[in-house]
């Protein structure tokens, strides 16, 4: 009987984590958004980014959940970067579907230069969809968010939830310290802080791998997401980590990488 007893506790924590899926939105994408960009191999100071596929598993409060895959592909003059997560489990009850970010950039003045974004598989009913265009011609940023018309200006240096995760690669790889990126996240504008914490060793699917330790954050929040990035791989995350308050609720680690 104890065995069952154990089994029943652990389907009621399950059935409690979805119910709070349930009542918090976009739980994946926040650490998505603040990820730190994908293995694009940058030349240092010249050349466009080249194609990429890798995985990685995500987690949350420590069991398994899904799996993301991230892209970076040729687009004509421009770059698309997407990012496909796909519920595991007991996890696909609240996201039957799987949740899509895209973003195409152009290089301007060697920094990336969001054109477009979208996300969709958040709500069953499609309802929290987010279509954006960043209009360089009328310095606005123009679309849908969910059922908001947006229409706002095109701040200087502007990112999207996926093109941020470009610039800062880019930036690291030009030996830069980040420490500050204005993001359109779904209908406004939002800073958040970068702060370098270290150097770290992980041992990864990889391999172990030399890394340095980002936070980041945003003013007043008590979010907070860390970033191990490898240098060897193109300043590559390995491993990532959001917290509220001080603990963990969702992780990713890398799985492989193809090029």
């Amino acid at each position: 009987m104890r065995p069952r007893r154990d089994a029943c506790a652990y389907n009621d924590r399950a059935v409690l984590r979805i119910a709070y899926l349930r009542r918090h939105s976009r739980p994946w994408l926040p650490l998505l958004l603040l990820l730190a960009p994908g293995p694009v191999p940058w030349a240092a100071g010249s050349g466009p980014p080249a194609a990429f596929s890798a995985t990685y598993a995500v987690a949350w409060h420590g069991i398994t959940a899904g799996q993301s895959l991230l892209q970076l592909t040729a687009a004509g003059d421009a770059w698309r970067y997407t990012s496909r997560i796909q519920a595991h489990g007991i996890f696909r009850l609240v996201f039957p579907d799987a949740l899509l970010q895209s973003s195409t950039f152009r290089l301007q003045d060697g920094r990336v230069a969001p054109l477009s974004y979208s996300e969709t598989g958040q709500a069953r009913d499609h309802s929290d969809d987010v279509s954006l265009t960043f209009d360089r011609g009328t310095g606005r940023v123009r679309g849908m968010a969910g059922r908001k018309i947006v229409d706002q200006p095109l701040v200087a240096g502007v990112q999207d939830p996926m093109s941020v995760q470009v610039e800062l690669m880019r930036e690291l790889a030009m030996g830069a310290d980040p420490q500050r990126f204005v993001l359109f996240d779904k209908d406004e504008s939002k800073e958040y802080r970068y702060t370098r914490e270290g150097s770290v060793a992980l041992d990864t699917a990889l391999g172990r791998l030399a890394t340095v330790l980002y936070r980041s954050d945003r003013p007043g929040s008590d979010r907070v997401t860390r970033l191990w990035l490898a240098p060897q791989l193109g300043y590559l995350p390995v491993r990532a980590e959001r917290s509220r308050g001080g603990s963990v609720d969702l992780s990713l680690r890398i799985l492989s990488l193809n090029r």
